[in-house]
């Protein structure tokens, strides 16, 4: 909930990319704030992102005109498609692969977003991050990640999952 004399202002943004028009400067306008400061601190909080879509929250306290700026990160599907280096999914996943992925890949992704994901360890977070690649098209080690699911299941990656934690 805010506070009484703030607003709120959520946008998706490339990273490093984002501008006055919209989504931001029709939103910001009505705030009073300098849409060019706001726009020039996005940018610089999300250029290690580049070339993803990244949530933001800008925070701004209408008595004083001062902001803050949130970053959020990126979802599942645009860390993997960057990772991957692939431009989208699969429109027809269970028939359609586009791409072959590391289970190192998912374990890097599942470890950058544990703290947003609905898992609370890091191996229900690799099979979260592997439903992604499933519903992309995206094989792991040239398996379906159903599969690959089932092998964490019965232990065959413990290994490697115990060594990344």
């Amino acid at each position: 909930m805010s506070k009484i004399g703030e607003t709120t202002i959520e946008a998706l943004v490339e990273g490093g990319q984002a501008s006055g028009g919209p989504p931001l400067g029709p939103a910001l306008g009505p705030a009073g704030v300098n849409i060019g400061q706001v726009v020039s601190k996005i940018n610089e909080k999300t250029k290690q992102y580049e070339g993803m879509q990244v949530p933001v929250k800008v925070i701004v306290d209408t008595e004083t005109k001062e902001f803050e700026i949130e970053v959020g990160s990126p979802p599942v599907s645009a860390m993997l498609k960057s990772k991957i280096g692939i431009e989208s999914g699969s429109g027809e996943p269970n028939q359609e692969k586009v791409a072959d992925t590391d289970l190192d890949i998912v374990i890097e992704v599942a470890q950058s977003k544990i703290g947003s994901m609905l898992s609370f360890t890091l191996e229900g977070a690799i099979k979260e991050v592997l439903g992604t690649c499933h519903s992309m098209g995206v094989t792991v080690n040239g398996e379906d990640p159903k599969e690959v699911i089932k092998e964490i299941n019965e232990g065959e990656h413990d290994e490697k999952i115990e060594g990344a934690k």
